[in-house]
């Protein structure tokens, strides 16, 4: 590899020490989340009374709003402070998270926290990619953020899991949220020692023939919809999300109904994301060698068929194989999805562009939590997971039709 400004070079084994600490400190992010999947929706109906499925889901609509929204200016304040002080900051929101729950006397409390969730995750997550993809070659951005998403996810299955433990052997709280404490303070220390990537950037804009700088209004307008490429992205980040928010909110409810255990529910929504994380250590490589959009839209229609399988199959065995099988569907979209952004958008607006990106995706938490919710008291869960599966298969039909390949070799 050439040597370039400052002797920064590009490449993930050219910064193999990084990009390994980076993947660390993600796997502690996505462990943030992994501890409210299986108990909190649990949490609403027995400590708080919450009947309504709209009202227990309440807690999701306001994680996704805030992680929409900080993602979106996340990217811009990125490209002007530098990525290392914003992860920083995520990190000291996150203390919040776990103390608020712990001495929650009312659910606004818990939804106040999600919030603060949401913005922890909107800062420490879209920086550890956004570092990775700076490290990263053009040819490498799939395996880049198949690491980066494979940890996040693995954080969110074993901690899932664990809390579902934690939670059947001594209580709903306080004793799986002080674990919450304990990842924060490692993940901001993890974080300390990492080195900002601003000088890599450089290296990435100067690499490109001409500086192509627009104003965040315009990159807000390509990544939505003039673009077709990148509206096509968010349209299906934005699906997959919504999917992702009904599963966080209905499927507790869903196999509680069914008679499962805490221990059983917690081993279900574990391994639909442990699914979801191994599988990207594959897909997102794959993508770097076939390309980006019919992996994107063969995936999202593994989705769809993945919770009619949920829905209409009954019994623990198969409830995990549609879980693995959603979690396989979710792999092929989600690394996929940002390696297409990052192989369209320039350098000087690659970061805002990830950043409209995430917004778009990051808010279907929240309409699927508020969508499922809704139809769940109106008809019933089943119902709403069977409606919510039919918007995965439409964004596929829209990328197979609207979406070019965005891979260059």
């Amino acid at each position: 590899m050439e040597k370039l400004v400052d002797n920064v070079k590009i490449g993930v084994r050219e910064n193999i020490i990084q990009f390994s600490l980076l993947v660390i400190v993600n796997l502690f992010v996505g462990s943030m989340v992994g501890l409210e999947r299986t108990i909190l929706p649990i949490i609403g109906e027995e400590h708080f009374g919450i009947a309504s499925a709209s009202a227990a889901l309440s807690f999701i609509v306001s994680f996704g709003f805030s992680k929409a929204v900080v993602n979106f200016f996340a990217g811009n304040l990125a490209d002007r402070v530098g990525r290392k002080q914003v992860l920083l900051f995520g990190w000291g929101v996150g203390l919040f998270v776990p103390l608020l729950v712990i001495f929650a006397q009312s659910w606004w409390m818990i939804v106040f926290a999600n919030i603060l969730l949401g913005l922890n995750q909107g800062l420490t997550w879209s920086m550890t990619v956004n570092m990775k993809i700076d490290l990263a070659k053009p040819t490498q951005r799939g395996l880049a953020v198949g690491l980066n998403e494979f940890a996040g996810y693995l954080g969110v299955a074993l901690f899932a899991a664990v809390s579902g433990y934690v939670a059947s052997t001594y209580s709903l709280r306080p004793e799986p949220f002080y674990i919450g404490i304990a990842i924060v303070i490692i993940g901001f220390i993890l974080s300390l020692t990492v080195k900002d990537t601003g000088a890599h950037l450089k290296v990435q804009k100067q690499k490109q023939k001409k500086k192509a700088e627009i104003d965040a209004k315009e990159v807000f307008k390509q990544t939505s919809w003039t673009n077709k490429d990148l509206s096509g992205a968010s349209f299906a980040g934005l699906s997959t999300n919504l999917k992702d928010g009904m599963a966080w909110g209905l499927f507790p409810l869903f196999f509680a109904s069914s008679g499962l255990t805490v221990g059983q529910i917690g081993t279900i929504v574990a391994v639909y994301p442990a699914a979801w994380g191994f599988f990207q250590l594959f897909t997102g490589v794959w993508s770097d060698r076939i390309g980006r959009k019919w992996l994107i839209t063969s995936g999202l229609w593994v989705q769809a068929l993945s919770l009619w399988w949920i829905l209409f199959f009954d019994g623990f065995v198969l409830w995990i194989l549609g879980a693995i099988l959603l979690g396989i569907g979710t792999a092929m979209v989600y690394p996929t999805l940002i390696a297409s952004i990052s192989d369209v958008a320039h350098p000087d607006w690659r970061a805002s562009s990830m950043g409209v990106y995430r917004f778009w995706r990051d808010s279907g938490y929240a309409f699927g939590a508020l969508i499922a919710g809704g139809l769940a008291d109106l008809f019933s869960v089943d119902w709403a997971i069977g409606l919510v599966a039919f918007l995965p298969l439409l964004a596929g039909i829209n990328t197979s039709i609207r979406m070019n390949e965005t891979l260059t070799r």
